[in-house]
């Protein structure tokens, strides 16, 4: 899957999506594969899940993250810092900027999407099916044209993440395709592949897959 996406490469979807997961995943397997890596949290709405927590991860595997300013504290405010637009026309590296969820969290892309179209990108729309209780590829599809229109650019791909957290089975995952393929019916926007933990691939046969590990926890779930 890395081997398709641009060097210049942007995720975003619903909040829930797990699209931030799937950020720090990419960015590892990129590290691993010897490319210089850089992480861009773009989140300046939403506090939780946000790849500024995974700052010592990067540390340890070589990755480098550029976060708002504040980011992570009680004093977080939406400032992007200088950088990113330096990163964006550098050319250099492989880097991955991680959207706050949903057309809200796209606005601050716009400012970056004439650097992005001149460059080259490609842009992943990250797709749970069950982060609803009753998903609707319809709206699915309107939140992505919503997206495109703030940030004033197109999506490339559909990336298949449906999980229930820990309750996620390979039933769960294989019972999604039908509405993954409905919402790239409805936007035209196809599909890369899915993205599942790795004890799950035997089970969901042939296409392109990706291994992912959970990284992205709700706090609930952490010690103390």
């Amino acid at each position: 899957m890395l081997e398709r996406l641009s060097p210049r490469t942007v995720l975003c979807g619903h909040y829930g999506s797990g699209k931030t997961n799937l950020t720090v995943n990419l960015a590892l397997l990129a590290a691993r594969a010897g490319d210089k890596v850089t992480v861009v949290d773009m989140d300046i709405v939403n506090p939780y899940f946000r790849t500024a927590d995974f700052r010592e991860l990067f540390r340890n595997t070589g990755v480098e993250l550029i976060a708002p300013l504040y980011a992570g504290t009680n004093l977080d405010i939406p400032v992007l810092p200088p950088s990113v637009r330096t990163l964006v026309r550098s050319g250099k590296g492989r880097f991955f900027l991680d959207l706050g969820g949903d057309d809200d969290g796209a606005v601050a892309l716009g400012g970056f999407s004439a650097d992005l179209k001149a460059m080259g990108y490609t842009m992943v729309y990250v797709v749970n099916s069950r982060r609803e209780p009753d998903p609707d590829p319809g709206e699915e599809a309107s939140l992505l044209a919503r997206i495109q229109a703030v940030s004033r650019l197109q999506v490339t791909w559909l990336v298949n993440n449906t999980n229930l957290g820990p309750e996620t089975t390979s039933d769960v995952i294989r019972g999604s395709l039908p509405y993954l393929e409905e919402v790239s019916r409805l936007t035209g926007v196809p599909i890369l592949g899915t993205a599942a933990e790795e004890r799950f691939l035997p089970d969901l046969g042939k296409g392109p897959l990706l291994p992912v590990k959970i990284y992205v926890k709700p706090p609930w779930s952490l010690p103390d």
